[in-house]
């Protein structure tokens, strides 16, 4: 009975370690992703400033040109020249109206982009947590046995570890 009794610990005791391991595997992604996380979260906010930038300035232009407009249009009788210069400065505008249009299209590519990176790296940091959170129990309960020598909760310790490896393949996978 005491060598089954011995097997039994030393068992206890590798299975302890592998949990070990495995939280600290754990940990370190779940820090991984949810810095990542927060790192998108910053760049995000960039593009969308850098795309709001855009727009008012965008607005500006347009504004300008309808003032140009209205101010061209009420005058009669200008030289050919300032004439000219009124239909060049206003094309040159509407160039510029539609440059905006396209750098804000492929800024907001580029923070659309960016948030979708965000939300499956919070995704993933998530569950990564809750993969932790089973090996703490799992450890919990292979220290709580191995202090009290129940086998029983050895066993409840290493069916703990279905709930890890669930989220942390879903971590990687997410099924859902």
């Amino acid at each position: 009975m005491s060598e089954q009794k011995e097997k039994w610990m030393g068992w206890l005791a590798l299975s302890t370690a592998i949990m070990a391991v495995l939280a600290a595997l754990t940990t370190l992604y779940m820090g991984k992703f949810s810095s990542r996380a927060i790192m998108s979260q910053g760049l995000e906010s960039n593009e969308w400033a850098y795309y709001q930038a855009k727009s008012i300035k965008q607005h500006s232009f347009e504004m300008s040109k309808k003032t140009l407009e209205l101010q061209f249009h009420s005058q009669k009788g200008l030289p050919s020249e300032v004439a000219a210069d009124y239909e060049k400065t206003l094309a040159k505008y509407s160039d510029d109206i539609k440059r905006y249009e396209t750098e804000k299209k492929e800024i907001k590519d580029k923070a659309e982009g960016i948030a979708k990176t965000k939300l499956k790296a919070q995704e993933m940091g998530g569950n990564f947590a809750y993969a932790l959170i089973f090996l703490q129990i799992a450890l919990m309960l292979a220290s709580i046995s191995s202090l009290t020598k129940r086998k029983y909760l050895w066993y409840i310790a290493l069916i703990a570890n279905i709930g890890w490896l669930f989220f942390f393949l879903n971590a990687w996978l997410l099924f859902y």
